[in-house]
C-alpha cells in the first residue's frame, strides 16, 4: 500500500470500530470451513498472488486456456424415476429441453445389490430407475445415441450398468472407444464413510474390483472415466468443504498408490481419474474450494506422483448443487439456493453440472421442477454471461486469501491422514466418520441456536396452511406390475446352464486376482445374469463389509 492507501485504511478502520464498537481485524465471521472471514481484504492478504494462466500449471485459474469460452460445461441431470420406459421418456425431454449428457440414477434396490423382485414392490422405483437385465438397459437407452452423448452412470462398486452399456454399444455396432462418460459412484471409500445406502463389499474386495474396473476401461474403453471420486456424500453427510475436499483428495492418493502397484504408469491412467462434489450455498467458500482443489490436485500429480502430461494434473469434477441446503418449508425458496450453488460451480470451473429440482426435498422431482433446473443452466450460461470471462473472480482479495486459507486447511488434512498410513487407515480406524459426524452436529447446533440462518426454517416462517408444496411423485402400481412381469419373463426365458456357467465364472474371478472381474461381469451381462445375481456373487466371495468399521 502506498502511504495515502495506509492513510485512508486507517481512517476506515477507526470508522468501522466507531460503528461497530470492535476492530475489524477483531470482527470475524466463519464459513463452514471454519475459515475465518474478516469484514475487508485488501492487498496485504495476499501474500503471493497467482501468476499462473488457465491451463497452465497448477490450473488454479482453469483446466483449459478458453474454458467455457471454448466449450461449455455439461449440463446434465441426475434422472431415476418410475421404470426404464420413464427414465427414457424424461431423458429424451430433457434433451431436447438443453441438456447435453445422459446421467441415470438407479433403484435403491440397485445400490443394496438387488434385483426388483428381491425387495418389497412399494420401494422398486421410488428413488430412482429399476435396470435389473440388458432388457431394462436397451429400454432406457431406446433412441438415444450413446456414442454421441456424455453418460454418467451412478454405477458403484459392480459395475454392473457399465457392464451393460457397454454390451448394448456391442449390440448397436458401436466400438468402445466411442463411448465417454463416467463411473459416478465408483469410490468406495466414501460409500463406507458417508452412505449407508449402498451394499457393502469388504474393503479389500471393494479395492480389488475398483483396480479391475481401472485396469480394463484403461485398455479398452480409454475415453471413459473409471474413478469418480464422490466428495458429495460426504458433505451431504455433513463435512465442511474443506473436509470433502481434503478427504477425497486423500481417497484418490489411495487410489492412485494402487493402480501403480498394478504396473500402470500415471500419466496411462490419471487422466481418467475425475472428482464429484457438493456445491453449497455457501458461494465464495464453495468456489474456493474448487479454485484450491486444482492447485493441490496438479502439485501432488507432478510433485509426489512425477506425472509429465498435463492432462494427468487437471483436476477435472463435476458438482451437484446441495440437497442438504434445500428445505420442504416454502420450496420455491430452493430454485434461488440451486441458483446461487451453480453460480459457485461455474465461477470455480466446474466440466459438468447437476442442478438440483426445487421439489427434491419432498421426492422424486415433477416434470415442472425439473425444467426449471435445467434452465437454471441454460439462463446462466446463455443470458448472465457467467461464461464470457475465464475465472472472473481471480485477483480478487477475498477470493484469493480465501483460496490460500482453503489450501492450507486441506493440505493438514491430507498431512494427517498420510501420518495414519493413508485413506483407508483413517477409513479403518473411524477417523473419518468421527470428522464428519462432528461437522454435521457442529453445523445443525448453529441452526437450531440461530447462528445460521435458513430461511423458512427458522427465520421467515410463514403457516403452514399458505406453505404450498408440489404433489408427491408416486410410481403408479401398474407400471411396478409390469416392470416386475418383464423381469419375471426374462428370468424364465433364458439360458439357465449360461447363466450358471457365468456365474462361476464370477466366482472363478473373485478367488482368483489374475482373472479381471469386469470382464468376467460383461461377459455374464452377456449370457444373461441379472444386476442380482452378479452382485450376490461378489459379495459372496469377496466377503461383506459392514459401514460402521471401528
Amino acid at each position: 500500500m502506498t502511504k495515502s492507501d495506509n492513510l485512508q485504511h486507517e481512517e476506515w478502520r477507526k470508522e468501522y470500530e466507531k460503528i461497530r464498537k470492535v476492530a475489524p481485524e477483531q470482527d470475524l465471521k466463519y464459513n463452514r470451513s471454519e475459515i475465518p472471514i474478516k469484514p475487508l481484504y485488501t492487498v496485504e492478504d495476499i501474500a503471493e498472488p497467482e501468476s499462473s494462466f488457465p491451463g497452465q500449471y497448477p490450473f488454479t485459474r482453469g483446466l483449459y486456456p478458453t474454458m467455457y469460452r471454448g466449450r461449455g460445461w455439461s449440463r446434465r441431470q441426475l434422472i431415476g424415476l418410475d421404470t426404464p420406459e420413464r427414465f427414457n421418456q424424461r431423458q429424451r425431454e430433457l434433451i431436447r429441453a438443453g441438456s447435453n449428457a445422459v446421467s441415470i440414477i438407479f433403484c435403491n434396490s440397485f445400490y443394496r445389490g438387488y434385483d426388483a423382485d428381491m425387495v418389497d414392490s412399494l420401494l422398486v422405483g421410488t428413488c430412482g430407475t429399476p435396470i435389473n437385465t440388458m432388457e431394462d438397459m436397451r429400454i432406457a437407452f431406446d433412441q438415444i445415441a450413446i456414442e454421441d452423448i456424455s453418460v454418467g452412470l451412478n454405477d458403484p462398486i459392480g459395475f454392473t450398468g457399465l457392464a451393460m452399456l457397454l454390451v448394448l454399444a456391442e449390440e448397436r455396432n458401436i466400438p468402445y472407444s466411442k463411448i465417454t462418460g463416467t463411473s459416478n459412484q465408483s469410490d468406495f471409500i466414501s460409500h463406507y464413510v458417508a452412505n449407508h445406502m449402498f451394499y457393502r463389499i469388504s474393503l479389500e474386495g471393494s479395492l480389488r474390483i475398483l483396480l479391475d474396473h481401472i485396469e480394463y476401461t484403461n485398455k479398452h474403453v480409454p475415453n471413459w472415466n473409471p474413478v469418480s471420486i464422490v466428495g458429495q456424500h460426504m458433505q451431504q453427510a455433513g463435512a465442511t468443504p474443506a473436509q470433502a475436499l481434503a478427504f477425497t483428495i486423500s481417497s484418490g492418493i489411495t487410489y492412485i498408490e494402487e493402480t501403480l502397484k498394478r504396473g500402470l504408469p500415471i500419466d496411462s491412467f490419471a487422466p481418467r481419474f475425475t472428482f464429484f462434489y457438493d456445491i453449497s450455498i455457501s458461494m465464495f467458500e464453495e468456489t474456493a474450494k474448487f479454485r484450491a482443489g486444482k492447485r493441490i490436485w496438479a502439485k501432488l500429480l507432478k510433485e509426489r506422483f512425477g506425472a509429465q502430461d498435463p492432462r494427468s494434473m487437471r483436476f477435472k469434477f463435476h458438482g451437484q448443487t446441495s440437497g442438504a441446503d434445500l428445505t420442504r418449508q416454502q420450496p420455491l425458496n430452493n430454485i434461488i439456493r440451486v441458483t446461487v450453488q451453480a453460480i459457485a460451480g461455474i465461477l470455480g470451473g466446474a466440466q459438468s453440472l447437476h442442478t438440483d429440482s426445487y421439489d427434491e426435498a419432498l421426492g422424486t422431482p415433477i416434470e415442472e421442477a425439473a425444467r426449471i433446473a435445467i434452465n437454471t443452466q441454460n439462463i446462466l450460461a446463455e443470458e448472465a454471461g457467467l461464461a464470457d470471462v475465464i475465472d472472473p473472480l481471480g485477483g480478487s482479495y477475498y477470493m484469493e486469501k480465501l483460496t490460500d486459507q482453503m489450501e492450507e486447511k486441506v493440505w493438514a488434512y491430507i498431512h494427517e491422514i498420510d501420518e495414519m498410513g493413508g485413506m483407508l487407515e483413517a477409513v479403518r480406524t473411524g477417523y473419518i466418520q468421527r470428522e464428519i459426524g462432528e461437522s454435521a452436529e457442529k453445523h445443525q447446533r448453529a441452526i437450531d441456536n440461530l447462528e445460521r440462518t435458513v430461511v423458512g426454517v427458522n427465520k421467515y416462517q410463514i403457516d403452514e396452511s399458505q406453505d404450498k408444496r408440489p404433489p408427491l411423485t408416486r410410481v403408479a402400481p401398474e407400471l411396478v406390475e409390469k416392470h416386475l412381469q418383464r423381469l419375471e419373463n426374462f428370468k424364465k426365458n433364458r439360458d439357465q446352464s449360461k447363466v450358471q456357467k457365468a456365474l462361476e465364472q464370477i466366482e472363478i474371478a473373485a478367488k482368483d486376482p489374475s482373472i479381471n472381474i469386469f470382464e468376467a461381469t460383461i461377459a455374464a451381462v452377456k449370457e444373461g445374469c441379472t444386476h442380482g445375481e452378479i452382485i450376490h456373487e461378489l459379495r459372496e466371495h469377496l466377503g461383506f463389509g459392514h459401514p460402521n468399521i471401528v
